[in-house]
């Protein structure tokens, strides 16, 4: 029987294999031959005298380029850099290096591994996954020289000026990439490049960019990355999504990126592959992947289900004690095939299930999120190079603001109660299917609360109540004016619930097919990305219904109404489906799928489930794995999974399905599982599956197996263990009895869903919701007295304040108190002072939804100084003193012929966007195209100066 081997021996049986399996050949002394292959390392080669015996000397091309140093499993990696650094000064004259001291100095356990590269303006230790190829090593060495700037890069520089060059590295390039100059980019586009460049600068090997949704976190990492291959030296970045639909989103935005200094289309200088398959060309420079797709190529897997890539792991987000999926080492994709990678929507913790995918390259990993949670934070090391949050958008106009209107129904709040009756007025129909309805007569009153709705029942009124209020409201009240409604996205709960929504609406509108459409997982027909690019370019649909695959990342700029028919209790989500209105549009491009739009100034959430009054936190849902059948599932614990996912998601399932069997009052199919069990209820085993979860309880029962007081905190492998065990016991009913998985999952796909069609619901309320009337008076009440507090430093403010000041009220005077009231920290807009006074005297105030014009800033004063009754379009107050004044000259005895009424009309209406009528104004439109001043002096004689002053006077007063 052979000997144990030793800890060390071990690590390098480990290390062996690990060199075989990256492309090197491994030999002893006595095997010498460097041309073997490209890449050799020699096992415990003497060095010069001081300098020891190295473990594994690196030949490349026959020639040493690096050293590495095994230790046993535990060994602080750190502790021997310095013998590394010692064995690459040491190598006799006579081998030739092509750089003296090796450049690649390599420390492993066969677990670990570190690289410090030589090669990088400041060399310092680095985690890898394994040691690169020899082919890796070879390109590195024949980098171009770079001159580093500063103390950092001075011994390579004075070692490139005094010997042979010594090449550059990724590092060394971005050390001396160009400061960004952009001007064509947004402000805090700009601001974020510059922040990402200074951490890579810095050699930190993560950076969060945190900026609002719409606020153009694509196009900020496609300038990043074109300036990280055009000027910063990397040879291939990989842009990650975690769905389908915003892969080919981005791939789109990607090839259509026009370069800054080049002026030519990104995909006409670089390869930009987006992974339909599984192998990468060698030729690109830009790859675009889902992480699924990418674990399955690290995998070896030759296909992969598309299905897997539409759904978002938002909806099944990773507990932070999830198990890493396990990834090994694949030569066609080595950890170093990227240099950088982009995380688009990181917040949604992939990298808690995905870990081990983002950590496998040797590549720095940089997020891309609206809404990050702390362990975002954690995971990219608190390294933040970008806040950027919805309200500095808004202020900055880089997005729109929004408003709340709340729809409130006494069954959504309440539920209903349906009585006994004779007659067969209750309907049952299965809820996955909804196949068609039976009617059966209810023996005793049923009662249903309001969270029942859509899931365990439906009630057509109730949607139908909401439906009505927001066709009776929205040309009114929500878009006053509208002559179509605004492109709608409304989230349901479940697609069940998306078709009910799509077909109720319909009625209720009276519109054909293409007027409302589901855009769901389960829409068939026509593909999910085809109906996604009919909405966002299309006049149809006008509202599409959606479940999650529209929540987050989506881009479609022309959405003006984000409808609430489903609550969430994770804020991060809330904020991604409410940020699908944010993004701004230009006023052709909105009014080409809107055209009764005159520009998005705001968006609206219309909540009609109390979402925006709720309290939203961060926790995880119990359950995690949504997108996953619950026979899969009940499968997956069979076969022995400890996955804590899976079982807190069976638990939360099997508690639903009793609840749902009680309210069915169906004890025989609860006994008949209970039977099936051996005799424990499906709420007790989903009860003790649920404390087998908890930290706690391990905790105890790994005191109990070893006899440990409560005061003594047992060894972690006991916790562990015990764990395991309650876990696993908490699941054997499930996982040794087949039986009672069959009926469960048949129970479950029975399920009748009641079909309450005799409740009439009641509208509670429609309106501005309590929130946004408050935001509205602090806004407005702020407005106020600020212009009483500056009423004697603004020219304009003192003709409205003092009954003395004679000049008369001058365009330039306005505009400067406009960019006053606009100017940070207040960044008050004339729209939202305007829908703020809607929100609070909607009776009082008109044209909430046009669009506002400089001289519209009078109107607001004069109303917020009390000088006019009703707030009022100022052009349109204009007309109405105009349509007085002429009343007034005909009443006089002043006669106006019809050449003359057109020349005061166009007066008056240039009044109305500019003050008031110069001499100088007939040398512009409409003036001019009438003959100009010379006309207008043929028309009015004499009487022109007369005229004028009159208007200027009775219009602008």
């Amino acid at each position: 029987m052979s000997p144990a081997l030793t800890p060390e021996q071990l690590a390098r049986v480990r290390i062996d294999a690990d060199l075989v399996a990256s492309g090197w050949v491994v030999q002893s002394r006595d095997e010498i031959n460097l041309r073997a292959a490209q890449g050799v390392a020699v096992r415990e080669l003497p060095l010069r005298a001081g300098h020891g015996r190295v473990d594994y000397l690196l030949f490349v091309d026959e020639r040493p380029v690096g050293v590495l140093e095994a230790k046993p499993e535990g060994h602080p990696l750190s502790g021997a850099e310095p013998q590394t650094r010692l064995y690459s000064k040491g190598i006799p004259v006579f081998m030739e290096a092509p750089v003296d001291p090796l450049p690649f100095l390599y420390r492993s356990t066969g677990a670990l591994t570190a690289l410090t590269n030589l090669l990088d303006p400041n060399p310092k230790s680095r985690p890898i996954f394994q040691i690169q190829r020899p082919q890796t090593l070879a390109e590195w060495l024949l980098e171009p020289p770079v001159r580093q700037p500063g103390a950092a890069g001075k011994e390579l520089n004075e070692r490139q000026s005094t010997g042979r060059p010594v090449p550059g590295s990724l590092r060394a390039h971005l050390r001396a990439l160009p400061e960004a100059d952009l001007p064509d980019l947004w402000p805090n586009q700009q601001q974020a490049i510059r922040g990402l460049e200074r951490s890579l600068r810095e050699d930190r090997p993560r950076a969060l960019i945190q900026m609002a949704t719409g606020s153009g976190k694509t196009m900020t990492a496609i300038t990043a990355a074109y300036r990280l291959i055009q000027h910063g030296g990397a040879r291939r970045i990989l842009f990650l999504v975690d769905r389908t639909n915003l892969g080919e989103q981005a791939e789109r935005e990607f090839a259509a990126y026009v370069t800054p200094d080049d002026h030519r289309k990104l995909d006409e200088l670089y390869n930009i592959q987006r992974l339909e398959g599984s192998s990468i060309a060698d030729a690109s420079k830009i790859v675009i992947s889902t992480v699924q797709r990418l674990y399955s190529i690290l995998q070896g897997k030759p296909e992969l289900d598309p299905a897997e890539e539409e759904g978002s792991l938002f909806d099944r987000p990773g507990a932070a004690a999830a198990e890493p999926l396990p990834v090994v080492y694949n030569p066609k994709i080595p950890p170093e095939f990227f240099d950088v990678i982009f995380i688009d929507e990181c917040h949604r913790s992939i990298y808690s299930v995905w870990r081990q995918v983002l950590e496998y390259f040797d590549a720095y990993l940089i997020g891309l999120t609206a809404t990050p949670a702390a362990h975002t934070y954690g995971f990219f090391e608190q390294n933040v190079v970008m806040e950027y949050t919805h309200e500095r958008a808004v202020a900055e106009q880089v997005n729109v603001p929004f408003e709340v209107y709340r729809i409130r129904t006494k069954i959504t709040e309440q539920g209903s109660t349906i009585e006994a009756s004779a007659e067969p007025i209750l309907g049952l129909r299965k809820r996955r299917t909804g196949t068609k309805t039976r009617w059966v007569r209810p023996d005793e009153d049923l009662t249903y609360a309001g969270g029942d709705l859509d899931r365990t029942v439906y009630a057509p009124d109730q949607i139908r109540m909401i439906a009505r209020t927001f066709r009776d409201r929205l040309f009114t009240e929500i878009f006053p004016g509208r002559g179509e409604v605004p492109k709608t996205l409304i989230y349901a709960k479940d697609d069940r619930h998306a078709e009910d929504i799509v077909e109720i609406f319909r009625q209720e509108f009276a519109e054909s097919d293409e007027f409302c459409q589901k855009i769901t997982y389960k829409t068939t027909g026509k593909k999910p990305k085809d109906l996604i690019q009919e909405f966002r370019t299309g006049y149809q649909p006008r509202i599409a219904v959606t479940v999650d695959m529209i929540a987050t990342g989506t881009d479609i700029r022309p959405i003006e109404i984000v409808m609430f028919l489903r609550a969430v209790k994770s804020r991060l989500f809330f904020e991604q489906m409410k940020g699908r209105g944010v993004r701004t549009i230009e006023p052709d491009e909105l009014q080409g799928v809107t055209p009764s739009a005159i520009a998005k100034s705001h968006f609206v959430i219309v909540d009609c489930v109390g979402i925006t009054e709720s309290d939203l936190s961060d926790s995880r849902p119990l359950e995690r794995k949504r997108l996953q059948s619950l026979a899969s599932l009940l499968e997956q614990i069979a076969l022995g999974s400890r996955d804590e996912e899976v079982h807190s998601t069976v638990a939360a399932r099997l508690l639903r399905l009793d609840r749902e069997l009680t309210a069915r009052r169906d004890p025989a199919a609860r006994e008949r599982l209970k039977e099936l069990s051996g005799g424990t209820a499906l709420a007790e085993i989903a009860a003790e599956m649920i404390r087998a979860l908890d930290d706690d309880a391990a905790i105890e029962a790994a005191r109990a197996d070893l006899g440990l007081s409560s005061e003594v905190e047992p060894p972690l492998k006991a916790v562990e263990a015990a764990g395991e065990r309650l876990v696993r016991e908490a699941a054997r009913p499930l996982a040794t009895r087949p039986l009672l998985r069959n009926a469960i999952v048949e129970a479950r796909q029975d399920l009748d869903q009641v079909v309450d069609a005799v409740s009439r619901d009641e509208l509670l309320e429609a309106g501005a919701s309590p929130a946004a009337k408050e935001q509205a008076r602090g806004l407005v009440h702020d407005f106020e007295a600020y212009l009483a507090a500056h009423k004697d430093e603004i020219e304009a403010l003192q003709f409205f304040f003092s009954v003395e000041y004679r000049q008369g009220l001058r365009f330039e005077d306005v505009r400067k108190l406009a960019d006053a009231i606009g100017s940070p920290p207040r960044s008050w807009t004339p729209e939202r002072l305007w829908r703020a006074y809607a929100v609070l005297e909607r009776d009082k105030v008109r044209g909430a939804s046009a669009e506002r014009l400089l001289t519209d800033v009078v109107s607001l004063v004069r109303f917020a100084l009390h000088r006019d009754e009703e707030l009022v379009p100022f052009g349109e107050r204009v007309g109405q003193k105009f349509r007085v004044w002429l009343q007034q000259q005909e009443t006089a005895g002043r006669k106006f012929t019809a050449g003359q009424l057109r020349w005061l009309e166009m007066m008056r209406d240039h009044i109305g966007t500019s003050l008031a009528v110069e001499v100088d104004d007939f040398t512009y439109t409409p003036f001019v195209e009438e003959g100009g001043l010379g006309k207008a002096r043929q028309v009015f004689g004499e009487a022109l100066g007369e005229v004028m002053r009159e208007l200027n006077e009775v219009l602008a007063a």
